[in-house]
């Protein structure tokens, strides 16, 4: 029995960009995880959404995938958005409280999520060439685009969600490789995904 997948396209037409390229990721994924025989609902934060029903997607998935650009080392103001709206509205479904408690208000926040056994992944489209996350003396100094990302996963794992292995294409304005893009998204889909 297949995975219930939601897959999130957090893209959004901004100056020289129009989201194409995380459209296209974003069909990819879909039929690759059909063809794996998992089932698939999208949300297109641009298109608009019910906060309410967005939770009750969470609530009722295996795992969320999220499509999105690398804007400003982070994600687009509307999956912001959609994030802080889903994830606060979703209170008593998606996590029953910061996991503190009274008798140790120091101690275990952040434990309260109730999205145990779930999953979420990243992909992501940058116009940064991948050396310049992944070596040393270069802009993220060889941190690597997960840490640049380290917010949103502790936002995930706030609700007890754990991250898969994220895919990432780079430099997709000056020197872009759709093609080798598309391809490199299939094979890192069918290595996640074809054992569930």
């Amino acid at each position: 029995m297949g995975l219930k997948i939601l897959l999130v396209n957090g893209s959004h037409p901004f100056g020289h960009s129009q989201g194409k390229l995380n459209e296209t990721l974003q069909s990819v994924a879909k039929e690759a995880l059909t063809g794996l025989g998992h089932s698939i609902q999208e949300t297109t934060v641009t298109k608009g959404y019910n906060v309410e029903e967005e939770v009750e997607k969470f609530v009722s998935s295996d795992v969320v995938i999220y499509q999105f650009p690398g804007w400003w080392m982070g994600v687009p103001w509307p999956l912001k958005k959609y994030i802080d709206e889903v994830f606060t509205i979703g209170y008593g479904k998606l996590y029953a409280s910061d996991g503190r408690s009274r008798v140790n208000p120091t101690k275990n926040y952040g434990k309260g999520g109730l999205l145990h056994g779930k999953h979420y992944m990243f992909s992501t489209t940058w116009n940064a060439p991948f050396e310049a996350f992944n070596e040393f003396g270069n802009f993220f100094d060889g941190r690597g685009a997960d840490n640049v990302l380290y917010p949103v996963h502790k936002a995930h794992e706030f609700l007890a969600m754990t991250g898969l292995p994220s895919f990432m294409v780079n430099d997709v304005i000056k020197n872009p490789q759709v093609e080798s893009y598309l391809s490199s998204y299939k094979l890192h889909l069918q290595k996640v995904f074809a054992s569930n």
